[in-house]
């Protein structure tokens, strides 16, 4: 049997199964007693906001060198204003050299005490809504050929074409196969809370295995490898949260003092009608799993409905984007290419550090909003 299928057939029976049991059946219906809220996410006025990153790293005995991503991103709804730092080691901005990703790069000599950097980036960010039909701004076509190509991560043959075509089967145009993968990924994905910081994106994996519980890089990352598999350009858009949400989901903001953790990974696809169309699956699946204590298994629930509908087409302006690279090689790194970059990231004498080890490599993400 389809591994994808057996997958979906698992969580079918389980929701079947829920249905007869009393204390499931009590969450489902605690679940469904929650208001419906609004989420409708619109361009409007901008928000500008001073990232500041801070390392620490233990000292070695031996040399280091660190690496913090920086905004790369300039579109119609977010721009960057520009970048300070301050480090006891060697600092530049840095450039990855093949996709336009930006970072602060830094050494430190063997024996440094105390080895440290903080930069604050300034970034203009806002809402965003699908383009209307007609209104797109047009791309070159290397762009959209880059966004159509596979990745070490992000494979287009195989069980992922595979499941391509079976989840745009009957579907006509670009824009009705992006609705259809949106909705498979919906409907067979789902957030699975104990994966380490945003997942790792390894599609094919998760294809073959059935396992389609991840995170935010797992989930879009799946959107963005089965549009590419159909023929549509899409790209993930990493990042993190800055704020809270307007429309008052606990999980779609970030504490602003305080964003470690609140990296976040998004999606866009290519409509020849609307341009680079925002989506993000993943923040569904997050919403339904996490937003109440009670896990709901339906999109059209009162709570996730409006976040299903709005996530297709825009997404809120509380968040920034870093970089939309796969398969980023770090300036002067002797290790392998990461599949992306949106936590910082050091190497010693022993190798690539654990950025997710608060131990060894220590780190804090804040940001302050800019008013007038």
């Amino acid at each position: 049997m389809n591994p994808v299928r057996r997958a979906f057939m698992g969580r079918s029976a389980g929701l079947a199964l829920a249905a007869v049991i009393p204390g499931a059946a009590l969450a489902q219906s605690a679940a469904s007693s929650i208001p419906a809220r609004q989420f409708q996410p619109q361009p409007g006025d901008w928000r500008t906001f001073d990232v500041t990153t801070r390392v620490d790293l233990i000292a070695g005995n031996g040399p280091a060198r660190l690496w913090i991503p920086l905004p790369s991103v300039e579109t119609p709804w977010q721009q960057g204003l520009g970048d300070r730092f301050v480090s006891n080691g060697q600092a530049r901005l840095a450039r990855d050299g093949a996709q336009g990703v930006r970072m602060l790069a830094v050494d430190f000599g063997a024996g440094q005490p105390q080895p440290f950097a903080e930069v604050t980036s300034r970034v203009r960010t806002q809402s965003r809504a699908a383009a209307a039909p007609g209104a797109r701004v047009a791309e070159d076509r290397d762009t959209l050929r880059h966004a159509t190509q596979a990745t070490r991560w992000l494979p287009t043959d195989g069980i992922v074409r595979e499941t391509a075509l079976q989840a745009t089967r009957g579907a006509r145009g670009d824009e009705a196969k992006a609705r259809a993968i949106y909705d498979w990924v919906v409907a067979n994905a789902y957030r699975e809370p104990k994966v380490r910081g945003c997942g790792e994106g390894d599609i094919k994996t998760m294809l073959e295995t059935g396992n389609l519980g991840g995170k935010c890089a797992d989930l879009n990352a799946l959107f963005v490898g089965l549009c590419r598999a159909a023929g549509l350009p899409a790209r993930d858009v990493y990042g993190i949260r800055l704020a809270p949400s307007a429309f008052g989901y606990r999980e779609l903001g970030g504490n602003p003092a305080s964003l470690k953790g609140a990296q976040h990974c998004r999606a866009e696809v290519y409509l020849q009608a609307r341009g680079w169309t925002a989506m993000d699956p993943a923040d569904v699946a997050k919403v339904m799993r996490q937003e109440t204590p009670d896990w709901i298994k339906r999109s059209d629930h009162p709570l996730v409905a409006p976040v299903n509908r709005g996530l297709f087409g825009g997404w809120e302006g509380n968040w920034m984007g870093y970089n939309t690279a796969h398969d980023v090689r770090l300036p002067g790194s002797p290790g392998e290419p990461m599949p992306f970059f949106m936590y910082p990231v050091a190497e010693n004498a022993d190798g690539r550090l654990d950025s997710y080890a608060p131990d060894d490599f220590k780190y804090q993400i804040t940001a302050r909003e800019v008013v007038g």
